[in-house]
C-alpha cells in the first residue's frame, strides 16, 4: 500500500513548527510533525519566559525612525494578550519595574512605556505608573539605595517548553502525525522540486515522508537544512547565544520583576521572579551554532557584575542553575551586533520549494505560521475553534474551571496546595485526569521540595506527552533542571528507573495518544 503524501510537512517542532501544524491541521490539512529530539529541546525552552512585545526594540524605533521596529512591536503586543488568553494556566500578566536616576530620564522613559501601551491597544494590559524611590524598594527590598524612582509596566509571562509542548499535543490530538527521535537527513527531488524528506530514527532506520509541501522550521538549524535541499544557498541566519541564571535567593519576593535599562555595553537585563526563585538574563552574544547551547565564564561574569551592582547583597553562591539558548536572527547586512537586530520573521522559499521560517521570537511565532500558511495557501480556509489541551473554549470558561478544580485538588493531593498549583499551572484542566490516572496513593506522593514533581506525573508524562528520558520529565515537563541543576542530578536515576518500568509494562505506549 502506497502512503498518500501529506499536504504539510513541517520539519521542526520547535515555537515556530508547533505553531504551523496547529495551525494547518484547524484549517483541515493534512499535516506530519517531525522533531530530531524532543519537542522545544532547543531554544524554545530557554527563552526569558517573556511575553512581550519588546521594549528595547520600540526604543531602537524611535532613535532610528525605523517602521519595521514599530510594525513588530505592535504585532508582538497583539499576540502577547492571545497568548495569556488562551493558556491562562501557563500564561499571565507581569508588572515589571524600570527603574529611573533623575526626572528627565523618567520622563524619557514615561513616553516610550506610555507609547508601549498606547501601541497595545484593546489588547493593551494594566497600564503603566510612576513609582517613587519608597516605592521601588516595597517591590524590590534588595534593590540598592542609590535608585530614586521609576516606572513599573505591564509584559506577560509563561513557561515555555510547556506551550511548546502543548502546541504539538494539540496539532496531534486533532489528527496531526507528530514524530520525535526523528531527524530528516536528506531530500528526494523530481525535476528539481521536493518530492519526500528522509528521516532516520535512532536505530538508523529510514523512513520517506511524501508531502506536497515541505517546511523547515529548525530555528537557529535552519541554514542547514536549507543547505542540505539546496547546496548553493546562502546562509541567511545570524546566531545570538543568551545564558540565563537561576538564584535560590528571590530578589522579587512580591512578584514584580526588573528590567535593567543600561549595562556597560548598552544591553539590557532583567531580574525576573520565576517558580519560586529568581531569574536573570539574558546575554547577547553572537556565536557559531555548535557553541548556542555553551554557558561561557566571560558571560556568567557579566550577569553577575551588573546584578551585583543593582542588588549588592547579591551572592553568586545563590545559583542553582544556568543555561543559554541560541536564537535566530536574520543576518544583517554589513555587520553582525546582534544586540541591534531586528527579530523580525521572513517565510522564504527556495527554487527547490522548500519554504523556511526564520528568524522570529516566542511571542510571534503563530503570526509566522499565519504567514507561512498564506504562502502554502494564498487562501487558507478558515481555521475551525480548537482550545490548547488543558483549556476550555474561553478564558472565562477556563479561569471558571481551573478555580473549582484547584479547591478539589488542594483536598485530595499528599503535597496540598503547592502541589495543586503546580499541576494546575503546569497542566491546565488536564490535571484532573492526571491525579485520576494514578494507580496508587502513593504515586502522588512529592518527590521534591523543589517542584513537587511525583511518579504519577511522570506516568502520565509518559504516556500523553512524548516524554522518552529523564530530561525530557526534568527540564521541559517540569523545569526542575532549569531551576537547580543538583537536585535535577538527584532525581535523574529515579526518572530512569521510573520510565523503564513504564516502557517494559506498556511497550506499545511508544506512540502515546493524548
Amino acid at each position: 500500500m502506497v502512503m498518500q503524501p501529506f499536504d504539510l510537512v513541517v520539519i521542526g517542532a520547535g515555537s515556530s513548527g508547533a505553531s504551523l501544524a496547529l495551525e494547518a491541521v484547524r484549517r483541515g490539512l493534512r499535516v506530519a510533525l517531525l522533531e530530531a529530539g524532543d519537542p522545544g529541546i532547543g531554544t524554545s525552552s530557554r527563552s526569558t519566559k517573556l511575553l512581550h512585545g519588546g521594549v528595547r526594540y520600540l526604543e531602537l524605533a524611535f532613535k532610528k525612525a525605523d517602521p519595521a521596529q514599530f510594525k513588530l512591536v505592535r504585532e508582538a503586543l497583539a499576540e502577547r494578550r492571545y497568548w495569556i488568553e488562551q493558556a491562562p494556566f501557563l500564561a499571565h500578566e507581569l508588572r515589571i519595574a524600570l527603574p529611573t536616576r533623575h526626572g528627565l530620564e523618567q520622563l524619557y522613559y514615561r513616553v516610550g512605556l506610555g507609547m508601549y501601551d498606547l501601541l497595545a491597544g484593546a489588547a493593551g494590559l494594566e497600564p503603566t505608573q510612576g513609582l517613587g524611590g519608597a516605592e521601588l524598594k516595597e517591590l524590590l527590598p534588595g534593590l540598592s539605595g542609590s535608585v530614586s524612582s521609576g516606572l513599573l509596566y505591564s509584559d506577560g509571562q509563561f513557561d515555555d517548553a510547556r506551550l511548546n509542548l502543548l502546541l504539538v499535543l494539540t496539532a496531534q490530538a486533532a489528527g496531526a502525525t507528530v514524530q520525535r527521535d526523528c531527524r530528516v537527513v536528506g531530500f528526494e527531488q523530481v525535476n528539481g522540486r521536493l518530492q519526500a524528506a528522509i528521516s532516520q530514527g535512532p536505530d538508523g532506520q529510514q523512513q520517506r515522508w511524501l508531502a506536497h509541501q515541505f517546511v523547515n522550521a529548525t530555528g537557529i538549524a535552519a541554514d542547514g537544512l536549507r543547505q542540505q535541499a539546496q547546496p548553493d544557498a546562502p546562509s541567511r541566519l545570524l546566531v545570538s547565544r543568551g545564558i540565563h541564571l537561576v538564584l535560590n535567593e528571590q530578589l522579587c519576593p512580591g512578584g514584580v520583576g526588573l528590567l535593567i535599562p543600561r549595562t556597560r555595553d548598552g544591553r539590557v537585563l532583567f531580574v525576573l521572579p520565576f517558580l519560586g526563585r529568581t531569574l536573570v538574563g539574558t546575554t547577547d552574544q553572537a556565536c557559531p551554532l555548535e557553541q548556542a547551547t555553551q554557558v561561557t565564564p566571560e558571560e556568567t561574569d557579566y550577569l553577575i557584575e551588573h546584578l551585583q551592582q543593582w542588588f549588592p547583597s547579591f551572592s553568586a553562591a545563590s545559583i542553582t542553575s544556568r543555561w543559554a539558548g541560541g536564537r535566530p536572527l536574520i543576518q544583517p547586512a554589513g555587520g553582525t551586533n546582534s544586540s541591534s537586530v531586528v527579530r523580525e520573521h521572513e517565510v522564504e522559499q527556495l527554487p527547490c520549494g522548500l519554504i523556511s521560517l526564520l528568524g522570529g521570537k516566542w511571542t510571534t511565532c503563530r503570526r509566522l505560521a499565519l504567514d507561512a500558511l498564506q504562502l502554502i495557501s494564498h487562501q487558507p480556509p478558515r481555521e475551525q475553534p480548537l482550545p490548547l489541551l488543558g483549556a476550555a473554549n474561553s478564558w472565562q470558561e477556563t479561569h471558571t474551571a481551573l478555580q473549582a478544580l484547584r479547591e478539589t485538588l488542594t483536598l485530595a493531593l499528599p503535597g496540598g496546595a503547592s502541589q495543586a498549583e503546580h499541576l494546575l499551572t503546569s497542566y491546565g484542566l488536564r490535571a484532573q485526569q492526571l491525579v485520576e490516572e494514578a494507580q496508587q496513593c502513593s504515586e502522588l506522593e512529592p518527590l521534591s521540595a523543589v517542584i513537587p514533581v511525583s511518579r504519577a506525573e511522570w506516568r502520565f508524562n509518559h504516556r500523553h506527552e512524548l516524554a522518552r528520558n529523564s530530561a525530557d520529565l526534568l527540564d521541559r515537563r517540569s523545569r526542575i533542571g532549569f531551576l537547580d541543576q543538583v537536585e535535577a542530578e538527584r532525581l535523574s536515576a529515579p526518572a530512569a528507573t521510573w520510565l523503564e518500568e513504564l516502557s517494559s509494562a506498556s511497550p506499545s505506549s511508544h506512540q502515546p495518544n493524548p
